[in-house]
């Protein structure tokens, strides 16, 4: 299994946690964008979106570069093969229990069906006629 620093991964995850920081990451996987780029979806203030911002850096999946007066944005990857790195033990897991089920219901379809049994308290040979 992969050792991952714990503390790291914490800190991706935290700043994964929220579906405001997934939706600006997801704009900057597009391309690059300013600060009032990502902040235009939101109905939020440009205060709160720079602390989203804050917390994608400290997790080191964004990087910011000054440009004058504008804050430019951009995507860095690379903390992210750590994530998916750890959560690929769990996709495996899953990917195997899947897979086991899936043997057992194609195994199950392809069985013959079991013979009929008669009611109970009834032989094979009654007749439902009283004649």
């Amino acid at each position: 299994m992969v050792e991952h620093d714990s503390h790291t991964l914490d800190t991706i995850f935290h700043a994964l946690g929220d579906a405001t920081r997934r939706a600006m990451l997801g704009e900057l996987a597009a391309g690059e964008r300013t600060v009032s780029e990502l902040a235009e979806p939101f109905a939020i203030s440009l205060a709160a979106v720079s602390k989203h911002i804050k917390v994608l850096e400290s997790a080191g999946l964004v990087r910011r570069d000054v440009r004058g007066r504008t804050h430019v944005c951009s995507l860095d990857p690379v903390p992210l093969m750590s994530a998916d790195q750890w959560l690929g033990v769990y996709r495996r897991f899953w990917s195997g229990r899947l897979d086991t089920l899936e043997r057992l219901l194609r195994a199950e379809d392809a069985a013959p069906p079991p013979p009929k049994n008669p009611s109970p308290g009834k032989k094979e040979n009654d007749d439902d006629d009283d004649a």
